[in-house]
């Protein structure tokens, strides 16, 4: 049998042939055409924080808001003494770019008050979610944990405003209000003490910084001394601030006026909120 002529240039073009077909099919599946925008999505990052240091705490409260807050600094009478009251005392951080604060106690004649100021600065480790987006999440929590009753019309109507003077009956006057039809007004009293005043229970705040919110209770210390502490905590972008205000007075049976402390305590926030800001 004959057999057929080997012809080495057309082997030569067969393999160029395929080699031509075996590089177009791999580069067509590699280009980002195929799937346009897929690229763009697994690399994004979310947006950093708008903030990037935090202030110097016991730096943030001026002396006229700590003598409304302190009312016991005036009475001090050293000078010396006085000054190391507002100069107050830092709380104990270990990276102070993302957390600081401070703390102050005054004593005075009727009274004596604590003050804490903290802020957080929150940074997310995780590239799909943003440093706000954590701050919220924290500021969640913070909220949950301080388990506000459901809005009522009165507390709704107030959070955007400071509380009206009608709103201004202390505990004890508001009981003995509500118990003017009871023949046990002294339990009532009692009872009534152990809550905020109507339009100042405890609630979210709708002017200040992105989302805030304000907690207020009461409670005994020690014998039957009654202790007030208000909690204003708010968020601005990735920044979260805690402000604690408690007052203990110095005569038992006297119950802290929670519109004072309110008051003191929102101002103060946004004092803080608009420093942040400028």
């Amino acid at each position: 049998m004959q057999r057929k002529a080997y012809v080495p240039g057309t082997a030569a073009l067969l393999v160029a042939l395929l080699a031509s077909c075996t590089s177009g099919s791999a580069d067509s599946g590699t280009t980002d055409d195929a799937n346009p925008g897929e690229a763009g999505t697994a690399t994004s990052v979310a947006q950093p924080g708008k903030y990037r240091t935090l202030p110097e705490p016991c730096g943030a409260v001026g002396h006229g808001t700590l003598d409304s807050l302190l009312p016991g600094i005036k009475q001090i009478a050293d000078a010396d003494q006085r000054e190391t009251a507002y100069a107050g005392d830092a709380t104990l951080t270990f990276d102070t770019d993302r957390k600081v604060g401070c703390r102050w106690k005054v004593e005075s004649t009727d009274a004596t008050d604590h003050l804490l100021v903290d802020f957080e600065r929150v940074v997310s480790y995780d590239n799909a979610v943003s440093d706000a987006a954590e701050a919220q999440t924290i500021f969640a929590t913070k909220e949950t944990a301080a388990d506000l009753p459901e809005p009522t019309a009165s507390a709704t109507a107030s959070d955007s405003a400071t509380p009206t003077a009608s709103s201004s009956a202390t505990p004890s006057s508001s009981a003995s209000a509500s118990a003017s039809g009871s023949t046990s007004a002294s339990a009532s009293a009692s009872a009534s003490a152990t809550a905020s005043p109507t339009g100042l229970e405890p609630r979210t705040l709708s002017d200040l910084g992105d989302e805030a919110f304000l907690d207020d209770a009461l409670s005994s210390s020690g014998s039957t001394a009654q202790q007030r502490t208000v909690t204003v905590v708010f968020r601005t972008s990735n920044v979260v601030v805690t402000i604690e205000y408690e007052e203990q007075p110095a005569t038992v049976g006297v119950v802290p006026d929670s519109q004072k402390m309110q008051d003191r305590a929102r101002k103060l926030a946004a004092q803080l909120a608009d420093a942040l800001n400028g």
